[in-house]
This record gives C-alpha cells, sequence and structure tokens, in this order.
C-alpha cells in the first residue's frame, strides 16, 4: 500500500529538525499534556508523537510504555497530512491498519483520534492521538479542548527551541534575560485558554473530574514559569561561576545514541556498534543538530544493511590546523551499498526513495536532509561505497 506523505514534506521535515529536539529527554515537560488529553477524551491511552524520515517518536506517553514504531507503521503518518482532525473509529475494520501490531496484538487497539501538531508556519510536526480498545464518541467540547491541548504541546516544543537556544549562547544574554523570561510566558497563554474552555463546558462533568483537570494545568503552568525562573536567574548564576547550559560530551552523545536506534537495530537483529576515541570520552561537544545527522544517517544505515547484518559509528574530534577542532561522525554498515549516481545525488541534496532490505518504505527526505543540515553548520560530508558490500558515510563539523 502506498504510504501518505504530506505535500509539503520536505519543508515539514526541515522544520522538525530546526526544533532539533531531543526525543530522549523531553517526556518530562509533556507529561502531563498526554494525561489530560486522556482524561479529556476518556481514553486509555494518549500520546505526543513526532514524525521524522523514517521513525515516529513517541516523546511522552500516557497508557502505553513505547518509545518509537516505524512510520509506515502508525496511523498519525495521516493525521499529519492535513491541518484537521483525523480519526478511526474501527481499526481492526480498516485495511491500513487492521493487521498492525498494536490491533492484532496487546494492547488490541480499536480507536483512534489525532490532531497534527501544527507550527505557526504550517508544518506538522506530528501529532497529539488519544487511542483505547473500544469506540469511543468524541463530542464537539472535548474535541475543541484536545485541539488546545495540541497548541500548548506545540508552544511547550516551542519554550524547549528557545531555551536550548538561549542556553547555547548564555554569555550573550545578560543584558536581556528578564525580557527574555517574559517572553517564555507567553505559551502560558495556551494553559489559560484550556482553563476557560473546561469552564465553559464543564457543566456536564463531576466536580472530582474538573478538579483533577485543574491540578493538571497547575502543574503544566509550573513546569514553563521553572523554565522561566531559570533564564531570569541566568546572569546571576554566571556571575557566580556557574554553568547554566548542560555540558554535551562525546560519551552522552554516543549515548542517546544508542537508546534512541539499539532498537531499531534489534528489530533486524543487527550488530551496532558505537566507539569513541579512548581518552576522549568527556570532550564537550556542541549539541546543535547532531541527533539529527547522526540519527538519520543511522535510521538509513539501518533501513539498507540486511538482518544479522553490522553497523559502526565512530566519534572522534581532532584537531586541524589552522581550522580548530573538528568534530568526526563516521558510520559504516555492510549492507546494499550505493551506486555513484546515487552518491552524486545525495551530495548534490537530490532526494531519492526506495525501499530497505525487509520492505521498509523509503521517503526520500533522509539524505537530502543530513547534507543540509551539514551544509547549514559549514561542514562536510563525504560517501564511500561498493555495491553489494557496504557504504561509509563520514561527516566532518567544525567546533
Amino acid at each position: 500500500m502506498q504510504q501518505p506523505i504530506p505535500k509539503n514534506e520536505d519543508d515539514r521535515v526541515w522544520a522538525l529538525a530546526e526544533y532539533d529536539i531531543d526525543y530522549s529527554d523531553i517526556s518530562s515537560l509533556l507529561k502531563d499534556l498526554v494525561e489530560l488529553a486522556a482524561k479529556i477524551a476518556g481514553t486509555q491511552i494518549s500520546l505526543v508523537n513526532l514524525i521524522d524520515t523514517y521513525t515516529q517518536w513517541s516523546v511522552a506517553n500516557f497508557g502505553l510504555p513505547i518509545e518509537q514504531m516505524k512510520r509506515e507503521d502508525s496511523v498519525c503518518q495521516y493525521t499529519i497530512l492535513n491541518n484537521d482532525e483525523f480519526e478511526v473509529k474501527s481499526l481492526s475494520s480498516d485495511d491500513r491498519f487492521k493487521d498492525k501490531f498494536y490491533v492484532v496484538d496487546n494492547p488490541n487497539l480499536e480507536y483512534y483520534f489525532g490532531i497534527p501538531l501544527a507550527t505557526a508556519d504550517g508544518h506538522n510536526l506530528g501529532a497529539l492521538c488519544v487511542m483505547d480498545t473500544k469506540s469511543k464518541e468524541l463530542s464537539p467540547e472535548k474535541v475543541e479542548l484536545l485541539k488546545i491541548v495540541a497548541k500548548e504541546v506545540v508552544n511547550r516544543l516551542s519554550t524547549i527551541k528557545y531555551i536550548q537556544s538561549l542556553k547555547s549562547k548564555v554569555s550573550q544574554i545578560n543584558e536581556n534575560s528578564k525580557k527574555v523570561a517574559h517572553d517564555i510566558r507567553g505559551p502560558l497563554s495556551g494553559i489559560i485558554g484550556l482553563a476557560q474552555m473546561v469552564t465553559e463546558h464543564g457543566q456536564g462533568q463531576k466536580l472530582d473530574d474538573i478538579l483533577e483537570i485543574m491540578k493538571l494545568i497547575q502543574r503544566a503552568g509550573n513546569s514553563l514559569l521553572d523554565l522561566a525562573t531559570e533564564i531570569l536567574n541566568a546572569e546571576d548564576l554566571q556571575a557566580r561561576g556557574v554553568i547554566v547550559a548542560e555540558e554535551f560530551t562525546l560519551l552522552s552523545f554516543k549515548e542517546k545514541l544508542e537508546r534512541l536506534y539499539a532498537p531499531q537495530a534489534a528489530n533486524k537483529q543487527i550488530e551496532l556498534l558505537l566507539k569513541i576515541k579512548v581518552g576522549q570520552e568527556q570532550k564537550p561537544i556542541p549539541k546543535n543538530k547532531l541527533l539529527q545527522i547522526a540519527g538519520n544517517l543511522i535510521t538509513n544505515a539501518i533501513k539498507f544493511t540486511d538482518n544479522n547484518g553490522k553497523i559502526s559509528v565512530d566519534l572522534n574530534i581532532h584537531s586541524n590546523p589552522g581550522a580548530g577542532q573538528i568534530l568526526e561522525i563516521e558510520v559504516t554498515d555492510n549492507g546494499v551499498g550505493l551506486a555513484q549516481n546515487e552518491i552524486d545525488d545525495i551530495l548534490k541534496g537530490v532526494k531519492a526513495s526506495s525501499s530497505g532490505t525487509t520492505g521498509e518504505k523509503g521517503y526520500g527526505f533522509g539524505l537530502s536532509l543530513v547534507k543540509r543540515l551539514i551544509d547549514e553548520l559549514n561542514g562536510s560530508l563525504t560517501i564511500e561505497s561498493e555495491l553489494g558490500k557496504g557504504t561509509h558515510f563520514k561527516v566532518s563539523l567544525p567546533q
């Protein structure tokens, strides 16, 4: 079955990459919102899913402990096609989903309702969805409440993006720290709107339910206020010699890649080996776009490597005379390999799509995105490959 691709997919994937989200590290800032969504809808499960070129990342979950799945297996891939909600009352009766593992096996899902997570520019980063093992009927009021929650998810993602950018430039924000903190309070308007909707449409709900929702709203506001306070105190912390920005090292980079992509490799019984040059484990590096670059290369390697294959990822920093420190990311696989014309297309940033070794769907944006991100960071990409024997990608980024 042909997989659905949004008309603006190239721009959509780029917009998601610009958020530079660490898929393993934002659950705590969204957990109250998925719980609130499930409470509003009366469903057993709620997820915040972000969809990149290859993977659906469940960055926050309630009722279903899942972190990722192949994009082509997801329901949310249909939700991001437009700016309206997407509902499936019977997954088991829908040809697109009836054979999916989450329908035929535990948790045996039957109902799905999703709302796209749309940015101000109209790019759907993913979806807020609620699901259940039984069919549901959501009232218009509940749908409106869920839409407000979805907007608040995007607000928080934007706030996280904003704060991470500020942390990386903390030495430059001394004069503007108070203004920054006030700007961060903008996303709280989503919480205020949510409270208003509960007030206007909550007459039919039990008092205990409304109180529970209000507690969730309060926790939501507190999490963002804590972030604002952190920035407010940045000047004082820096004056006292405290490092505000969390240090990101080669070792933490390696550990995040293992957590995110080892499950994908395990699904194909592929050995994924990540290595750091001895003595460089604690070397600090900027986090900017690294997870997107390395992640797309690793996922691409998994896609085009046969079961029981091998992929190695080497991380290294070296000094280049006249150019300072250079971070090298090398991804090597023993997969199907690339023809020279395919290598040329990748280096030109041309999109191409093909299926993986076990039928994984290709969307044609992963490697072109990698090339674009590397160019943005003034880096370089080299590719060596031989058909039937594998491919070696080498990324060099100035630090």
